[in-house]
């Protein structure tokens, strides 16, 4: 009985993980918050993303890769991504409301 204890414990925390539901989205979306504000609804002179057009915001971040578009700090944080990430971030803050 014991022995058993353990493993039922083990068993039910297991269930638990699996149980809870994934983001639909990668951790790193979370990175976007700290200048354009949580889900990127900006109160700030730094600009709001959210609800913002999809095609709008995968160009803009693929300007800002590549250096075509001026940029204070985007251009190196959006080096970081790559492009399917890119489309990701652009997907998710569009679905922003």
């Amino acid at each position: 009985m014991k022995k058993l204890i353990p493993l039922i414990g083990l068993l039910a925390a297991t269930g638990a993980a699996v149980a809870e539901p994934a983001s639909p989205y990668p951790y790193f979306v979370g990175n976007c918050f700290n200048c354009h504000g949580t889900e990127g609804r900006s109160n700030s002179a730094i600009p709001a993303i959210a609800g913002r057009d999809k095609a709008y915001l995968e160009n803009t971040l693929k300007a800002f890769k590549a250096g075509s578009k001026p940029a204070t700090i985007m251009h190196q944080l959006a080096k970081g991504y790559t492009d399917e990430e890119i489309a990701v971030l652009a997907d998710y803050f569009s679905r922003q409301k």
